[in-house]
């Protein structure tokens, strides 16, 4: 009897194990066959990135190729980038020749991930109406999303894509971008009234590079900066000659240096002038995670 109670004892060990094995087995299968259901959406920089992310949530798959911190307008992509594109469902870049600029990267891309513009490849910034470079009114200005009504039409045009991509998550889609657009809206409508109060004369914005139209025209900013596009040469003796007199026009109080470039020609700029360099602010990428800065709404 005692040896027999042994052997069962043995069997439904060996029959539980077995079962706890088979049941972890599943699981694991279930959780690799709901990754492998979220759409997979790849982004060229960080803005995009957290924008798809408030959309998107816990429906998709999240990858940025422009890590935080780093310029979009001249990038090398890595394997890992390719890799990345080459499995996405979807694929956001910001257009405006922000990734197509310089050495055309971008472009590059997505011919090696075999993908196409308008099917798996979406510019943001369809629809926006686009300002253009001073010392080249054929080329746009990429900087749509300082303004946050165009942060408004990226993130429509974002909820449009996935929708189409993964109709059966349309609704949340809908409801996430709504929630998050409603919070960009007041905003807005926040920041027109707070710069509206600051007298014109000292309502101007002395940046490195001029990303700041869209921004100085939607908050009646005016924006003054020493280069227009981080991809041409930076702090020339006739760029510094001309903020410094736009300074001297002015009653501007504070200087500002962008978080992705150097401050060397800023500080040159401060020491002319004698002012200070108040804070670094964000222009083509977010903070690091965990930093003030760190998602489009708390960068803006």
């Amino acid at each position: 009897m005692k040896k027999m109670i042994v052997t069962l004892i043995a069997v439904f060990g060996l029959v539980g194990g077995v079962y706890g094995f088979i049941q972890h087995r599943a699981q694991s299968k279930q959780q690799q066959t709901n990754q492998q259901t979220k759409l997979r959406v790849v982004t060229t920089n960080s803005i995009l990135e957290d924008m798809v992310h408030n959309v998107g949530q816990d429906h998709i798959e999240l990858y940025s190729i422009v890590k935080r911190g780093t310029d979009p307008h001249e990038y090398e992509p890595q394997p890992t980038d390719i890799s990345k594109a080459t499995d996405a469902d979807v694929i956001f870049h910001n257009g405006l020749n922000l990734e197509t600029g310089g050495n055309g990267w971008f472009r590059k891309l997505v011919k090696i991930a075999h993908k196409q513009f308008e099917k798996d490849v979406f510019a943001a910034s369809k629809g926006i109406q686009v300002q253009h470079l001073t010392t080249n009114q054929t080329e746009p200005d990429p900087h749509a999303w300082l303004d946050l009504a165009n942060g408004i039409q990226y993130v429509e045009n974002i909820t449009k894509a996935l929708q189409t991509k993964d109709p059966a998550h349309a609704d949340d889609y809908r409801k996430n971008a709504d929630r998050y657009t409603a919070r960009l809206r007041k905003l807005h409508t926040d920041a027109q009234t707070k710069f509206a109060d600051i007298p014109a004369n000292q309502r101007v914005l002395v940046t490195s590079e001029g990303a700041f139209k869209y921004f100085g025209k939607a908050y009646q900013v005016t924006p003054v900066y020493i280069w227009e596009i981080n991809t041409e040469s930076q702090g020339t003796p006739e760029q510094m000659k001309t903020v410094l007199a736009k300074i001297a026009d002015s009653d501007v109080k504070h200087l500002f240096v962008e978080s992705s470039v150097s401050p060397k020609s800023m500080e040159k700029v401060a020491q002319e002038t004698g002012l200070p360099i108040y804070a670094k602010i964000f222009t083509d990428s977010l903070a690091q995670r965990g930093k003030q800065g760190d998602t489009y709404f708390t960068m803006i």
